[in-house]
């Protein structure tokens, strides 16, 4: 059996629930029987700075940081920081980026400009990019935090884990009274 090694950057801003979005990835992974490990940026989280978080899964990994072009696929809780990470993608590899602008504090100086189109930018760079909108659903559900698991529901479709063994790790790791909002969450996400 080879040793095939699939890599998963999740990058946002603080308070987006990249941490969280990657302990149920890792969960999920370690629950079928994979070597997981994961490295992530938790000082950042704190004062609403970018959050880069890689999770690596396979028969056995050695090293938790995805070295740069590798990275089979980039979940971008927020357009610049897709833009901002996209290096790391592997020739082939896809960028799912949440339609969110959180503009950082050089663009509310007035020091930088945001970018227009991230998505064409991507494009025109030949990243096979797939957008998302989830803070509007996350909002008709009734929180904008369920982005993320909305955003992890996106991810769900192209890896091999089963829509039941996600749902057992959500229902693991969000509070009880959270848990039916965030199944519906990750199933809107599904269907994305």
């Amino acid at each position: 059996m080879d040793n095939k090694i699939t890599n998963i950057l999740i990058v946002g801003v603080g308070g987006q629930g990249v941490i969280l979005a990657s302990n149920a990835l890792s969960e999920v992974a370690m629950a079928r029987g994979f070597d997981v490990k994961k490295n992530e940026a938790h000082g950042q989280s704190q004062r609403g700075g970018t959050v880069p978080s890689h999770i690596r899964y396979g028969k056995k990994v050695y090293a938790p940081v995805i070295p740069q072009g590798t990275a089979d696929i980039v979940l971008a809780f927020e357009e610049l920081e897709g833009l901002r990470f996209a290096h790391f993608l592997k020739k082939h590899g896809k960028m799912i980026v949440n339609r969110q602008r959180i503009y950082p504090p050089r663009v509310t100086s007035g020091l930088d400009k945001y970018p227009e189109d991230v998505a064409s930018i991507l494009r025109q760079h030949a990243v096979d990019t797939i957008e998302v909108n989830a803070l509007p659903i996350a909002n008709r559900l009734g929180n904008p935090l369920l982005a993320s698991t909305i955003l992890l529901g996106v991810l769900s479709n192209y890896l091999e884990f089963s829509i039941e063994e996600w749902k057992e790790v959500i229902k693991r790791l969000v509070p009880e009274r959270h848990r039916d909002i965030n199944v519906e969450a990750f199933e809107a996400g599904r269907l994305m």
